[in-house]
C-alpha cells in the first residue's frame, strides 16, 4: 500500500509528497513513543492518523476526484493538528484557541467540499438542471453546518458512553437559570460573580470526594459545543461567499480552485 501511495504522489503530487512524508514520519515516531510508554489509547490515535492520511489517495482512485495540492496539504495538516498535536501533545489544553482554529478551518473545508459536489453536477453535461450561484453557495453552507453538527453528536456520544471529555468543560462565573428560582416560577435567576462551587461525588473506591471550583461554575460542554458551531458557521460563510464569487467570475477569483476538488478529465 505504501508503495502505491508513494508512486501516486510521485506521479501526480510531487509538491505534496514532502509534506506527506514528513508528517508520516512524525506520526510513526509518536506511535513508537506511545507503545514504549504503553499508552495504548494514544497509540490507536497514531494508527488512526496514518489511516486518515490515505483518504486523499482513496478519494482519487475510488471516486476519480482530484484534490488540489493546497487543499490536500491543508487536510493532512488538519488531521495531524487535531489528532497528534491536539490530543496526544495536548495542544487543546496548552493553546487556548487551538480547538477554535480547527473548527473554523473545518467549516471552511467542508463548505469547499460541499460546493464542489454541486459545482461538478452543474458543469456536467449529463445533468440538465443548472442551479443558480446563490443556491450552490447555500448548499455548500448547509453541507458544512451539517457536518459540524454531526461531529458534535460524535463528541457528545463519546463523552456519554466512553467517558471522554471531547466537549471540553469550562469554568464560567455567571449563570442564568430558572431551576434556582425560589418560587419555582419560569423566571430566570441570574447568579453573577460566583465565588465557588462544591461538587460532592464518589471515586472509584466508593469514597466520598469533595471538589471545590473557585470563582466559577463548571459548564460540562454546552459553551464549547456552541462555540464550535459558531466558528464552523464563520468558516462556512467565508467559503460560501468565495464560492459564490467564483461561480460568477471564475477567472477573477481563480484562487478558489486551490480549495475545490474536481473530477478527473478522463
Amino acid at each position: 500500500m505504501w508503495k502505491k501511495i508513494k508512486s501516486f504522489y510521485h506521479e501526480n503530487k510531487k509538491s505534496t509528497l514532502t509534506l506527506y512524508f514528513i508528517l508520516r514520519i512524525l506520526v510513526i515516531i509518536s506511535l513508537i513513543m506511545q507503545i514504549l510508554h504503553q499508552n495504548w489509547a494514544n497509540a490507536f490515535l497514531c494508527i488512526l492518523t496514518l489511516i486518515l492520511f490515505t483518504i486523499p489517495y482513496f478519494i482519487d482512485k475510488t471516486f476519480k476526484i482530484s484534490l488540489p495540492n493546497v487543499l490536500e496539504s491543508i487536510i493532512l495538516l488538519f488531521i495531524f493538528s487535531a489528532e497528534i498535536l491536539g490530543e496526544i501533545q495536548n495542544f487543546y489544553g496548552i493553546f487556548k484557541h487551538w480547538d477554535t482554529i480547527l473548527h473554523t478551518l473545518n467549516g471552511f473545508l467542508c463548505a469547499a467540499i460541499g460546493f464542489s459536489l454541486i459545482d461538478i453536477l452543474n458543469r456536467n453535461e449529463k445533468f440538465h438542471i443548472q442551479l443558480s450561484p446563490i443556491f450552490v453557495a447555500l448548499v455548500a453552507f448547509c453541507f458544512s453546518m451539517t457536518v459540524g453538527v454531526l461531529w458534535e453528536f460524535v463528541e457528545f456520544g463519546a463523552d456519554q458512553f466512553l467517558q471522554t471529555d471531547m466537549q471540553k468543560d469550562r469554568i464560567i462565573s455567571s449563570v442564568s437559570t430558572v431551576t434556582l428560582n425560589p418560587e419555582g416560577k419560569n423566571v430566570p435567576v441570574v447568579l453573577n460573580e460566583i465565588e465557588e462551587t462544591t461538587i460532592v461525588s464518589h471515586n472509584n473506591d466508593g469514597n466520598l470526594v469533595n471538589t471545590t471550583i473557585e470563582k466559577g461554575y463548571l459548564d460540562i460542554g454546552l459553551q464549547d459545543t456552541m462555540k464550535d458551531l459558531l466558528v464552523n458557521f464563520i468558516g462556512a460563510v467565508v467559503f460560501s461567499l468565495i464560492g459564490l464569487l467564483y461561480i460568477k467570475n471564475r477567472d477573477k477569483y481563480s484562487f478558489a480552485e486551490n480549495f475545490i476538488p474536481t473530477l478527473h478529465d478522463n
